[in-house]
């Protein structure tokens, strides 16, 4: 290991390793294009390729670390262990396999103890990163009108709740990490998913949002709990800090203050 690698902070090397996992994505999705591989096979050609590549970094740079891995398998290790990366090598899978699209992200998180200390997600395909260190400014609002992103093929039931309560326009598109992100840069103003998802959808792009300054949580106001022993982190929200309070009363009126009153018990 060299002195850089052993002097990087964790939020520089997040950062680092979305970046280069996604320069790797840009290009393998460009050769299978060229070489007119069907969409299946650039899905899975790019999730195996951009594991492999982070997992071979981690076991090299951070050897002592746990890494949960949407394409590798759970390993019990990890719950007892004090440092867990919590990775989604390519986020949009479908989205990277269709032509021309955008909206597809590598997430990078480390949960330390109890809670997430850095992360990163990067658009390749924008040529873009948002980190928590340094973290993104939180982006002036836009316009007066609430804008709501969620899924291209479907409006999750709770989005459709805070829409209608908040008047909210609508915005659609792939990946958690793009939708979330699109918050971050202002382009979107609450990211509301209840249809199901795991820990790696959602812990780089909330590190990332908490940084910016945004309402991070899941759909009952409740904290994002990660390294517990299930995978499976089935709600995610996150909104501009002044809309936390209007989403949560559209979707559960005072019962949300209740729970929070109460420690969530």
């Amino acid at each position: 290991m060299s002195l850089a690698a052993e002097t990087e902070t964790d939020a520089a090397l997040a950062s680092r390793l979305a970046v280069e996992a996604g320069q790797l994505l840009v290009e393998l999705r460009q050769q299978l294009f060229s070489e007119g591989a069907p969409p299946w096979e650039v899905k899975d050609s790019g999730d195996i390729a951009s594991h492999r590549f982070l997992m071979k970094a981690f076991q090299a740079l951070r050897p002592g670390d746990a890494v949960l891995s949407e394409e590798g398998a759970d390993n019990s290790h990890r719950i007892g262990a004090d440092r867990v990366w919590i990775i989604d090598p390519l986020d949009g899978t479908n989205e990277y396999g269709e032509r021309g699209r955008l909206d597809w992200a590598v997430h990078i998180a480390l949960w330390e103890h109890t809670q997430l200390t850095a992360a990163a997600v990067s658009l390749p395909a924008h040529n873009m990163v948002f980190a928590t260190d340094p973290a993104p400014p939180l982006p002036p609002r836009r316009s007066d009108k609430p804008r709501i992103i969620t899924s291209r093929n479907r409006a999750p039931y709770a989005a459709v709740l805070v829409a209608n309560e908040l008047e909210c326009d609508a915005v659609r598109l792939g990946s958690a990490g793009a939708k979330a992100m699109a918050v971050v840069l202002g382009e979107a103003d609450i990211y509301i998913h209840d249809g199901g998802m795991y820990q790696w959808d959602s812990a780089a792009p909330a590190g990332v949002a908490a940084a910016a300054g945004m309402h991070v949580s899941r759909i009952d106001g409740s904290p994002l709990i990660y390294n517990s022993p299930d995978a499976w982190l089935p709600d995610f929200l996150v909104c501009r800090p002044e809309l936390a309070e209007p989403v949560l009363d559209a979707l559960w009126g005072d019962r949300w203050r209740v729970h929070r009153d109460n420690g969530w018990q």
